[in-house]
């Protein structure tokens, strides 16, 4: 009788397949990478950390720390159907983002905002900001329920504000690689504080209490809409991406519903099962994190020696552009 040592029994055989199901987890989150950062997740990432010039934020403070931590994909899909749920929100959001005809291009859009606002020289930085600030002036609507909206409303930016910032340090503080003390949590809030007050939003938090309290406030005006269920099937049952790719982002997806409030599920019809949350969004969504974040190592953009740190000059966004804009959307 002979043992087949490579047998999925043996410790050799169990090693190879621990092996084989690494590799694959690597490949899809190298392909969901590339979906949001675009076809050369290095070239990106390199023109933004390695352009001279002054920031807005050193990249190892909270907010750099956050924003560059594989734990933002859970964050960013928690944001998105946390942010759903503000009826005039969503609508502006169904009627001119274009999320349906092109998700990916208007996810690599925001991911580049994000990116250039915390990592890039602050003179992009305020350009970027310029562009969405005069993308959103153009957007105005009525919600189907005869709600008027304005995307560049202070209310509703602040509420978009507050529900990114919530989603992010939540899914860092679960499932990054270096949670923040309650002192950096603090100064990640006040530091994003200057992004939000940038877009033109008001009273915006600065601190982790203060963002609690804002989130409660908006707790009346949320509720479910045809459009906030239509999102959220289309990211959690049907998104568009090939099926190689689909168990790492639905491990990403597991993790970022684990992390809605209770009453929101039910407004967007999800199962509130603690157990299967525990195992799936904890556990896979540490795993799929874990993923990405090798896949982020892989791309690791050179960094400059020094960095030096200016605020946002008031009136900042006032100015024209400093260079041809580019294509952004929020």
């Amino acid at each position: 009788m002979t043992i087949d040592t490579m047998s999925p029994t043996t410790p050799a055989g169990l090693a190879v397949v621990r092996s084989r199901v690494r590799h694959l987890q690597q490949e899809a989150a190298g392909a969901v990478l590339r979906r949001v950062a675009g076809p050369d997740p290095a070239a990106a990432r390199h023109a933004i950390h390695a352009t001279p010039g002054p920031r807005w934020f050193h990249p190892d403070s909270p907010i750099g720390r956050v924003h560059g931590d594989a734990s933002m994909f859970v964050g960013g899909i928690r944001a998105l159907l946390l942010q759903s749920l503000h009826p005039r929100a969503m609508a502006a959001v169904a009627a001119h983002s274009g999320y349906r005809g092109d998700p990916w291009g208007r996810l690599q859009r925001t991911a580049t905002f994000l990116a250039t606002t915390t990592f890039g020289p602050a003179d992009d930085a305020a350009t970027i900001v310029a562009v969405v600030r005069a993308v959103h002036a153009r957007i105005s609507g009525t919600t189907p329920e005869g709600e008027p909206y304005e995307a560049s409303d202070p209310h509703l930016l602040r509420w978009v504000h507050v529900a990114e910032v919530d989603s992010f340090l939540l899914a860092h503080q679960r499932f990054g690689a270096r949670p923040l003390t309650s002192a950096e949590c603090d100064e990640y809030v006040a530091q994003a504080a200057v992004v939000g007050r940038a877009l033109g939003a008001e009273d915006v938090p600065t601190t982790l209490a203060e963002l609690h309290r804002a989130l409660g406030g908006y707790r009346p005006e949320l509720r479910s809409s045809a459009a906030a269920r239509e999102a959220a099937d289309f990211l959690l049952r049907t998104p568009p991406l090939p099926a190689p790719v689909l168990p790492v982002y639905g491990l990403l997806a597991a993790g970022g519903v684990a992390l809605m409030p209770a009453w929101s599920r039910s407004e967007l019809g999800l199962r509130h099962r603690p157990r299967v949350d525990a195992l799936l969004g904890r556990t896979g969504g540490r795993v799929a994190t874990s993923a990405i974040r090798w896949a982020l190592a892989s791309a690791e953009p050179v960094r400059l020696d020094t960095i030096d740190v200016v605020p946002p000059p008031p009136g900042v966004i006032d100015r024209p552009p400093a260079r041809p804009p580019v294509a952004v959307a929020r």
